[in-house]
């Protein structure tokens, strides 16, 4: 008999990468984030020298755009991939194609921030492809969600320079692909305000499942149950942040650019509902996409490995968009057959 062995998601510490480590601890971190990203692709980070007293003011902005009455927040709607989502406004299962059970029914709000095509007033960028921000008039809290922001993109490249290291590229290599990544942060909020229309009923989606768009994703979250990861099993496992950890987890680019050597993994959010009643829960994922313009191949180090291509050449403006025309648009993404025959068979499973 084939002994079970339990779904875990590893822990991996980088302090040997943010608090200036040995050769030799760099390469130990890096041996296991390449084990970790090969077996499961979704990780917990310890040693992310994120300040205690920034992931607080975080979540303090958060809780005070969330408290907001429903109207006041639709007034940050904005285009793109920015300002507010209302709840039940996203499908994220249809960014992989897949139809959920009552169109557009995902149970979250959300409100995103990111990279403007103005910070990189070199290059000749445009507007459409990076949005602009739109900020809520909150006491604090652009202040306190840049202050986070920053932290997470020193988190987002730190973990590219392991990566790299993880798959025998210079260190430097990602730069390339990320000098003017499309970075967006996404707050998240599941317990929804008094009044809002929901009906607990089976077919209600905290966030339906998907693969994120872009080569790495940090996130912060409340240890309140609801996340879930679909393991190399082909069963859907909870996952909770350990205490003082941020999770990790890959996406589709990453997969792109090792060839499947790791994979995006696939996720969901079932509604924080006990007995009845909304739990209330949060979370904040910092998405580094990569550069709008760069066009993804496999790295040198996942090429001539005796194994066909696996992907397309693609460009990164190309991908997001196909993907957001899903989630966002009601346009089922033909694009991903790969992630949805994950999820399809476990749900016939």
């Amino acid at each position: 008999m084939t002994e079970h062995i339990p779904f875990t998601v590893p822990t991996v510490d980088i302090s040997a990468y943010t608090c200036n480590g040995t050769a030799q601890e760099r390469q130990a971190v890096a041996r296991a984030m390449d084990d970790a990203c090969t077996s499961v692709g979704f990780i917990q980070i310890l040693g992310h020298a994120v300040p205690d007293a920034v992931i607080a003011g975080l979540t303090q902005a958060v809780d005070d755009f969330f408290a907001l009455p429903v109207e006041d927040k639709k007034a940050y709607i904005a285009s793109g991939n920015r300002g507010y989502s209302p709840p039940k406004s996203e499908s994220l299962s249809l960014s992989l194609g897949i139809e959920a059970a009552s169109r557009m029914n995902d149970f979250f709000e959300a409100f995103n921030i990111g990279a403007e095509a103005r910070w990189f007033a070199e290059l000749d960028l445009s507007e459409d492809d990076y949005g602009i921000n739109t900020w809520p008039e909150v006491d604090g809290f652009r202040p306190q969600v840049e202050a986070y922001y920053e932290h997470a993109a020193r988190v987002a490249r730190t973990l590219t320079t392991i990566f790299a290291d993880a798959l025998g590229e210079a260190s430097d290599y990602f730069e390339y692909l990320t000098d003017h990544s499309v970075d967006v942060l996404r707050m998240n909020n599941y317990a929804l305000p008094e009044g809002t229309d929901v009906t607990l009923d089976g077919d209600l989606t905290g966030m339906g499942e998907h693969t994120d768009f872009g080569i790495v994703t940090v996130l912060w979250a409340d240890r309140v149950a609801g996340l879930q990861v679909l393991g190399k099993d082909g069963i859907w496992h909870d996952v909770q942040p350990i205490d003082g950890a941020l999770l990790v987890n890959l996406g589709d680019l990453a997969a792109r650019l090792t060839n499947d050597h790791w994979s995006s993994t696939l996720h969901r959010v079932k509604p924080p509902v006990v007995d009845g009643t909304i739990q209330r829960r949060r979370s904040v994922a910092f998405f580094h996409d990569g550069n709008i313009d760069a066009t993804i191949t496999p790295l040198p180090s996942r090429r001539d490995t005796g194994n066909d291509p696996t992907y397309d050449p693609i460009v990164v403006r190309d991908h997001i968009a196909a993907k957001l025309g899903g989630s966002q648009y009601g346009e089922a993404n033909t694009a991903a057959e790969r992630e949805a025959s994950r999820v399809l068979a476990a749900k016939n499973s």
